[in-house]
């Protein structure tokens, strides 16, 4: 239940770069939205059915650019507060995510990860629990660079976009 409730604020940390965000859109392996479930590959958490030595949670969003350190710090942070604070996990979602319209995901409590780089530090910004799970030396530096980072990427003209956009124009 931490990690559901904290999904959209430790998402900077474990996808922490502008390219981690084109992983994380509708149809791709990697999910997009916040929920969970036992069978289902569609949420960001899944919770095999199996029992026994294999008993795991899956956190499928983390991207491979992650520190691994700092993300294990975050989702940690994030299950212990779900455990220290009683939480209850909302209802599985067994349908595949991707074939739900808006409104549906609206009403099974279905949320979107953050989009951008730039919408994942704003989230992260917001949770003491993340803030203080990082240490708010790690912390300031995280975002000071993420911040720059992005503002690097923003301010490019990419080939794409040349493309595109002298031939419409």
């Amino acid at each position: 239940a931490g990690i559901i409730k904290h999904a959209t604020n430790f998402t900077a940390v474990t996808n922490p770069t502008v390219n981690s965000y084109k992983r994380l859109v509708p149809g791709y392996e990697a999910p997009c939205y916040v929920a969970w479930s036992g069978r289902n590959r569609s949420p960001l958490v899944r919770v095999p059915t199996s029992r026994g030595l294999s008993t795991r949670i899956e956190v499928r969003s983390v991207d491979p650019s992650a520190n691994p350190y700092m993300a294990m710090s975050v989702l940690l942070a994030a299950g212990l507060d779900g455990v220290e604070n009683k939480l209850e996990a909302p209802t599985p979602v067994d349908r595949n995510i991707y074939v739900m319209n808006k409104k549906e995901r609206e009403a099974h409590g279905i949320k979107d990860l953050p989009a951008t780089l730039y919408d994942a530090l704003e989230e992260l910004q917001q949770d003491p629990i993340m803030i203080e799970a990082l240490g708010e030396h790690l912390f300031e530096h995280f975002i000071e660079a993420k911040e720059i980072e992005w503002d690097m990427f923003r301010t490019q003209v990419h080939p794409w976009e040349r493309e595109q956009y002298l031939q419409t124009y």
